[in-house]
């Protein structure tokens, strides 16, 4: 049997059951279109943190206070192990690194503003005027806080972009006197719009110099340290040298934790890839329920055709043409429902990123590729039995069916 007569014939048995063959197809695209939607979600997923991240700012290594190791648990420290405080003299020693660029002290805290008429609660950040050079952030009014001795500070503000919507509406806030707690600022700058990072949205962030911000709430802690390394092959120099100078300034105690952006990055990127991998895993199992699919229908087909079959045999046609011919229909069955399937993934994920404009969800490519070539290897590998059936017919016996 040829090429031609092979498809034709196979094409030919595909549309002479249009309901049973329409089932089958759409069992095929059900379980690729689960694989792409599902690792579209599971990598844009990825790719939404890894870019949440990257948008705090590059070359960047985090300081905190307190140790963060694994270890037994020691009595003995429950009782006299107390963290030190990170200060705002801890942060000014870290300047003197020399892959340090920038050093950004934070202390936060919650406090009402208000303006006449209008009162809500705010974040309030204290900081310094780099605080807006190593975040990478923009100011849409107005300039950021005044460079200015990190230890007193002038009563000025800049607030995010969110807080100059509720309280001045679409008027200019620059130079408008605000109440935050008990203590008055005149608002310098407005923050450009940028939402969430580093646990806080900037949107509604009120910033405050550090210095004032401590005496607001009553503490000398500092939240955390952010510092810039001078370039990329620097943050390892700068987080040793970071934390080497507050174990000199804290009597030799390592008792703080530097965590640097590729790491935070890495660690995200593997978690996440192996959940995509894992969803993967999952909806692939769907393709192998419509293989089994295919095996039952397929089978059903040859218990129909027996007469038909024995007839080819008796006209000449080998087993092994059987076989083929059996193997190509199922192969276009499957090979109809993958492309089906395909593009019911890609508008579904289309869906999801019309939904949620801010969530990169793109299905891998080789995702895309393996739920394509699955779908149709599943496909001939259940159909093997059946066209193995149609192909050990004997002639004379199918032809007593008729």
């Amino acid at each position: 049997m040829r090429a031609p007569d092979l498809i034709r014939f196979a094409s030919h048995a595909a549309t002479g059951n249009p309901l049973r063959s329409s089932l089958l197809v759409l069992a095929v695209a059900i379980g690729v279109a689960a694989v792409v939607v599902l690792t579209a979600l599971g990598d844009g997923a990825r790719r939404y943190v890894l870019a949440e991240f990257s948008s705090l700012g590059s070359n960047l290594v985090i300081v905190l206070p307190g140790r963060s190791q694994t270890g037994g648990f020691n009595p003995a420290n429950a009782i006299t192990g107390t963290p030190r405080d990170l200060t705002i003299n801890d942060a000014k020693a870290l300047l003197r690194g020399a892959s340090i660029r920038r050093v950004a002290p934070i202390a936060v805290g919650t406090s009402e503003i208000s303006v006449p008429g209008k009162l809500r609660e705010v974040m309030v950040a204290g900081t310094t005027s780099q605080y807006i050079e190593v975040r990478h952030l923009d100011i849409s009014q107005g300039s950021f806080l005044p460079e200015e001795d990190w230890g007193r500070g002038a009563a000025v503000a800049v607030i995010g972009a969110k807080v100059r919507q509720e309280m001045f509406g679409q008027g200019s806030a620059v130079g408008r006197l605000i109440r935050v707690g008990d203590r008055r600022f005149r608002i310098v700058g407005v923050l450009a719009s940028s939402g969430q990072g580093l646990g806080m949205n900037t949107d509604e962030l009120v910033f405050v110099p550090v210095a004032l911000a401590q005496a607001m709430f009553n503490s000398n802690t500092l939240f955390r340290i952010l510092v810039e390394a001078k370039n990329r092959e620097e943050i390892p120099l700068a987080k040793a040298q970071a934390l080497e100078i507050l174990k000199l300034r804290h009597e030799g105690e390592e008792d703080v934790t530097a965590i640097t952006q590729d790491a935070v990055l890495a660690t995200f990127d593997r978690l996440l890839s192996a959940l995509t991998l894992g969803v993967a895993g999952i909806a692939a199992i769907s393709l192998a329920v419509a293989g089994i699919l295919v095996m039952n229908v397929m089978l059903v087909s040859v218990v129909q055709r027996t007469s038909e079959i024995g007839l080819l045999k008796a006209l000449g046609a080998t087993g092994s043409a059987i076989r083929l011919a059996f193997l190509v229909e199922a192969a276009m069955l499957s090979a109809a429902g993958a492309v089906m399937g395909f593009l019911l993934g890609q508008g579904g994920a289309a869906l999801i990123r019309n939904f949620y404009p801010t969530f990169p969800a793109f299905p891998p490519d080789w995702a895309v590729a393996a739920g394509l070539i699955t779908a149709l290897a599943t496909g001939i590998l259940f159909g093997v039995l059946p066209a193995r059936r149609a192909a050990l017919l004997d002639p004379v016996q199918a032809l007593a069916k008729r």
